[in-house]
């Protein structure tokens, strides 16, 4: 039997419908569009992230992929990497884990590029004018494979590109100042590996 994906005319259409399941999904022209799972480095730079904010501003504060954020343009939802909420955001989202476009923006998004052109674009074009439209105030782009991190600040609506770090360079966030190393993002796992293939 051939089941025929569910097409919605909006996104309150969309967001009344369950599957079942735990999926994330993308809204593309009104379809569906399964969101695949990330990579293990993808996955450990996010964790290095989360516990640096969540150190900071508590956990409730900080969102990992699960986030759902709405956006204009195709699709019509992102699911940041990370994601610094607003303290108004955490009884908001009790409900379901999505930042609507009728609330206020985030404070901060963070992306992990993904290998490949088609996600490098996503990144670094699309999901820039998207966040920029959204009016979030600070947007980091975090890119394992050129190990750097693209800080952009928005201003008079328009993200100017505030520094690209890379080597051992403080990562200083417009709002909360100095957090972490480029090399803590990028380096402290292979760090650790070497001191357990050592230690065999």
């Amino acid at each position: 039997m051939v089941q025929t994906k569910p097409k919605f005319l909006s996104f309150e259409e969309y967001l009344s419908y369950n599957d079942g399941t735990e999926h994330l999904y993308e809204l593309l022209n009104g379809e569906l569009i399964e969101v695949p799972p990330e990579s293990g480095e993808h996955v450990q730079i996010a964790n290095r992230l989360f516990l640096v904010f969540a150190l900071l501003l508590g956990t409730d504060r900080v969102r990992g992929h699960g986030l759902e954020l709405e956006v204009r343009g195709e699709p019509r939802n992102r699911y940041p990497d990370l994601t610094i909420l607003r303290a108004e955001h955490i009884e908001q989202l009790k409900p379901r884990n999505t930042i609507r476009l009728s609330m206020a923006p985030p404070l901060l998004v963070i992306e992990i590029v993904s290998p490949g052109e088609l996600q490098r674009d996503r990144d670094y074009v699309a999901k820039r004018m998207q966040y920029q439209d959204h009016a979030i105030p600070e947007y980091w782009i975090v890119d394992p494979q050129l190990q750097t991190v693209l800080l952009l600040e928005l201003k008079n609506d328009v993200y100017i590109e505030v520094t690209t770090l890379s080597g051992n360079a403080p990562v200083r966030s417009t709002q909360f100042g100095d957090l972490i190393s480029t090399s803590q993002i990028f380096a402290i796992a292979s760090k650790e590996n070497e001191s357990d293939d050592r230690s065999l």
